[in-house]
């Protein structure tokens, strides 16, 4: 069995594993690489354009990323450290696009306003709520809201277009919004980095084992083309999507130990049609119906692909067994073990209404959910619309308080103590905020070498905000927002 040494094996080809590799590379040129990705194309999984919404998650629209506090007021905390975040991301691309490591920014971001919209009294009130808390905070100081069904009309023409009844109506707008393509931009990263002396992409090759040696170093054993090979890396990053519990199970790594994994499908409504098309320009988010997963908030996107522009509206969730698109239906058992199987129980028991509400979504005809599409789009045609099928979302269930277990449906690094090994569990908000979740990795597991003048500097090179937090020093973020929407072109 051939084998070979490296620096850093990247596991998954997606947004999380090329921009680890970007950064890396960008701090020290002489680091030595190795990207191995079970596909035979990077980020074709989650990261792919058609598989997920293309939000760029600010928290703008997502209603979600707020909550109510008792006294009927709004709690932003969330939203402010997902903005915080996002800007993170949006200094770095602007770095590659500078430097000429990334295109033209439209061939992978484009501007799409951001807009909440609700209906009825109860959520008209608690958009208004929600808008005046926001609008204060100078993140979001530009956010406009509206209930006047003129001003609506403008806003989204499809949607209020023959809109019967005098229910009220209400809808917050963030002009400078974006849709991403994490697609082309991984694929634009990894094309970059196989150019550069001692990085190496391994296609088609699929992990079948992790042992760490003495040393504290890790053989990785892979499959590709048939023929088993071993690498010896100094650090290992599991960025393989839902892929990642497995790999973190068989690392073994007590940091991981409790994990388990609940696996979601998504689909999608797609309309290419250009007279409707044309008609819509913005990522529309409601309010997610009652039972229903943060994940499957219903909204209706304009979406810009490799230049082309289509309508989608959902997700519409499922339940799956397989942890990945391209995966296997034995996914989900072969991820229980005896340390996650109390946890694992515990949500099942605790989660019938989500249970059932996956039963019901799986069931839904075409014409069920084009109904749903109405709410949004009331002279929504079915014959306009095909169905279309998402990545794979894997949320988190781990150990609670109380012993149980508990659901969880945002994003969590796994850092082993010795900080040789790393994991990225979880979905929302996920791809939008990989350089800032990548960073902490680089804090965690290159401690020493992040802390050097010489890596400090170039950091603050790439991410001017760096070292200091975009949460608190809103002057800042207000100064760094200012020279991104200018330079990936998102200004209205």
């Amino acid at each position: 069995m051939t084998s070979k040494n490296v620096d850093v094996l990247l596991v998954g080809g997606g947004a999380m594993s090329t921009t680890l590799g970007m950064l890396l590379k960008e701090l020290d040129p002489s680091i030595s690489i190795t990207m191995v990705e079970r596909l035979e194309k990077i980020a074709q999984e989650s990261t792919d354009g058609w598989n997920n919404a293309g939000t760029g998650h600010a928290a703008y629209c997502e209603l979600n990323y707020t909550s109510e506090n008792e006294d009927g007021t709004t709690n932003i905390d969330k939203a402010v450290n997902i903005n915080a975040a996002f800007e993170v991301s949006l200094q770095f691309w602007s770095y590659l696009v500078e430097k000429g490591l990334l295109p033209e920014p439209k061939q992978f971001i484009n501007r799409v306003p951001h807009q909440s919209f609700v209906w009825g009294e109860r959520n008209v009130k608690m958009l208004k709520s929600r808008y005046e808390a926001m609008s204060a905070h100078p993140a979001f100081r530009e956010m406009q809201f509206t209930d006047d069904k003129d001003t609506l009309t403008e806003w989204m023409p499809l949607v209020m277009n023959n809109r019967r009844g005098n229910e009220p109506l209400a809808a917050t707008r963030i002009e400078h919004g974006s849709d991403v393509n994490f697609g082309a931009i991984a694929r634009n990263m990894a094309d970059y980095l196989s150019k550069q002396d001692g990085f190496t992409t391994e296609l088609g090759a699929d992990v079948k084992d992790l042992e760490q040696q003495s040393d504290g170093s890790w053989k990785v054993t892979i499959s590709q083309n048939g023929q088993r090979r071993d690498v010896h890396a100094k650090f290992v990053f599991l960025g393989a999507g839902g892929g990642a519990l497995p790999l973190l199970q068989q690392a073994g790594i007590k940091e991981g130990k409790g994990y388990g994994g609940f696996p979601v499908s998504g689909q999608w409504l797609v309309c290419e049609k250009p007279e409707l098309v044309e008609q819509h320009f913005a990522k529309v988010y409601g309010a997610a119906p009652i039972g229903a997963p943060p994940m499957s908030v219903p909204h209706l996107d304009t979406r810009i692909i490799d230049g082309k522009k289509a309508i989608l509206f959902g997700p519409f969730a499922g339940f799956t067994t397989k942890f990945l698109k391209q995966g296997s239906i034995l996914d989900l058992i072969k991820s229980v073990r005896t340390d996650n199987l109390a946890p694992m129980l515990s949500v099942g028991k605790n989660n019938m209404d989500l249970t059932k509400y996956l039963i019901s979504e799986v069931r839904q005809s075409h014409k069920d959910r084009c109904d749903s599409l109405r709410n949004f789009f009331p002279d929504a045609q079915d014959k306009d619309w095909t169905l279309a099928y998402a990545g794979q979302r894997v949320q988190i269930i781990k150990k609670d308080a109380q012993g149980g277990g508990k659901l969880e449906f945002g994003t969590e690094a796994i850092v082993a103590e010795d900080g040789t090994i790393a994991a990225l569990l979880g979905a929302s908000p996920g791809a939008s905020t990989t350089v800032d979740t990548m960073i902490k990795i680089l804090e965690s597991c290159f401690a020493d070498r992040i802390a050097s003048s010489e890596w400090q500097t170039k950091m603050k090179e790439m991410v001017p905000s760096y070292g200091q937090s975009l949460v608190e020093n809103t002057d800042l973020l207000l100064e760094v927002r200012a020279r991104t929407l200018d330079t990936l072109k998102l200004k209205p």
